[in-house]
């Protein structure tokens, strides 16, 4: 009797493993603040189901969803037709926030927040605008003091969407830019260091003075790094903000049928213009068909209550419009 018991409680003990789901994903290290407080809130929601993501970059994600080694991935740049194509089934392209990439930096003694043109900032990151005190940067920031200091340069070392967010749009406001490095997760930067991850370019910034680099917008944030307004499309200097990055999404163009869209660089009068969406990458089948429909699960509570989590880390929600045509895509999701 006593060796019954036993076995039943160990039986027991081992149903909520049994039950127990996990979906694995990877991919853009640019929302992964939002990712990881979507995934704890639903496994509070739905404590059989975890949900495990590595914030390995972009590239990396779209490389591991290509290969079927991870349930979805994520991505800031769109996966490319041939991309697509190289994939063994469907690939859909969710979007989950909008976020926005700043030029963030580390001048010691500066501490008003200075204004770039797209010049400027194309400038700096051809090796062109070597010093901080370049009249270039002067020009647009009347009565800041700007020391004759180098400016060192500090990029993505890995493949990432926040740098194909960087790289799109100085390709759309610097044809010395478009023509040399272009625009992709990964380009041969003319100058500078590398940093592994918004976390690793955040981190090189906050020691090195002198330097900027590009981070999504919650990493400065949270870091306390001082991050520059732009000069838009529209000729007006915007800083980063949820308004901001809102306007961009409103004023580009009309969202396209598979959601791989560019917003950077937008015609608003009120845009900041190095603004994304992000999205996840998303097999149309899965292997596994309970985890299809787990996923499908997720996604209609992402794009619902998830949104309302938005603000409090600084990225935007989606709007009603791309909510509504996101609802029949996941319909697709099995």
């Amino acid at each position: 009797m006593r060796r019954l018991i036993l076995l039943l409680l160990c039986a027991f003990a081992a149903l909520p493993l049994a039950a127990q789901t996990t979906l694995n994903g990877a991919g853009a290290t640019f929302p992964y603040p939002m990712y990881s407080k979507w995934f704890s809130e639903y496994h509070n929601l739905h404590p059989d189901i975890q949900i495990n993501y590595q914030s390995i970059g972009s590239g990396g994600g779209i490389r591991q969803v290509i290969a079927g080694t991870v349930d979805f991935g994520a991505s800031d740049g769109p996966m490319t037709d041939d991309q697509l194509k190289e994939a063994k089934i469907k690939i859909l392209h969710l979007p989950t926030v909008l976020g926005a990439d700043v030029p963030a930096y580390n001048i010691p003694g500066v501490t008003t927040e200075l204004k770039f043109t797209p010049d400027v900032l194309a400038g700096i990151f051809l090796g062109k605008i070597t010093k901080w005190n370049d009249k270039a940067i002067a020009g647009p920031n009347p009565g800041v003091s700007l020391p004759d200091r180098d400016i060192i340069v500090v990029h993505r070392s890995d493949g990432s969407g926040t740098t194909y967010i960087w790289t799109d749009y100085l390709s759309k406001v610097s044809s010395d830019w478009q023509g040399t490095a272009g625009k992709g997760t990964s380009v041969k930067w003319p100058i500078g260091l590398g940093g592994k991850g918004n976390e690793g370019v955040a981190g090189m910034i906050r020691q090195l003075p002198g330097s900027i680099g590009y981070v999504e917008l919650i990493y400065a944030v949270q870091n306390n790094i001082p991050y520059g307004a732009v000069k838009n499309a529209a000729g007006n200097f915007v800083k980063a903000s949820l308004e901001s990055v809102t306007a961009a999404a409103a004023s580009s163009p009309k969202m396209p049928p598979d959601f791989r869209v560019s917003i950077t660089n937008a015609p608003g009068k009120d845009a900041y213009p190095i603004s994304s969406f992000t999205w996840l990458l998303i097999p149309q089948q899965s292997k596994d068909p309970a985890k299809g429909k787990i996923l499908a699960d997720f996604l209609n509570w992402m794009v619902t209550d998830g949104q309302k989590m938005t603000a409090a880390l600084s990225y935007a929600p989606l709007p009603e419009g791309v909510v509504e045509k996101e609802k029949e895509a996941i319909k697709q999701v099995h």
